[in-house]
């Protein structure tokens, strides 16, 4: 039987993120999403729901979402569902979070910010090139017979 453990998500992180490294020196950085649905009900009332993850990310990645993510950031998350159980206190605890494979930032990050408004790397207009020559023919077709709509 064929399985599959994938999981994609765009929301907002709900705080800063929290940075540790293990024992063996490894970062591993954690932080919760907002992930916002709206929907209307039968009697045309306009509502909303929010969902909130937990997500992990782990070596250079933890770094760099440590470094340039805080809260209210737009991200992308593409990773894979995982649950963990241990005791605490003598009580047993479980969680169920998302191991972040990638994490894109979709939104401006508190590093660009501190910056100031972002730069064109072009300031002057690009001259338009002239329009390339195609040929009528195309294995002696004419290129209009090709398209089939």
């Amino acid at each position: 039987m064929a399985t599959l453990n994938k999981v994609f998500l765009i929301g907002n992180l709900t705080r800063d993120p929290e940075l540790r490294y293990v024992p063996s020196g490894t970062a591993v950085c954690s932080f919760s999403m907002a992930i916002n649905r709206t929907f209307m009900l039968q009697s045309g009332e306009k509502r909303e729901e929010v969902c909130f993850v937990r997500v992990v990310t782990w070596g250079k990645q933890a770094e760099t979402v440590n470094q340039y993510l805080s809260k209210g950031s737009l991200v992308f998350v593409e990773g894979r569902l995982q649950y963990r159980a241990w005791e605490q206190e003598g009580q047993k605890r479980s969680t169920l979070e998302v191991k972040a494979d990638r994490v894109q930032f979709l939104a401006r990050t508190k590093q660009a910010e501190a910056i100031g408004p972002k730069e064109t790397e072009f300031s002057e207009a690009v001259p338009e090139e002239p329009a390339a020559e195609y040929p009528e023919t195309y294995e002696g077709k004419k290129a209009d017979e090709e398209i089939p709509f």
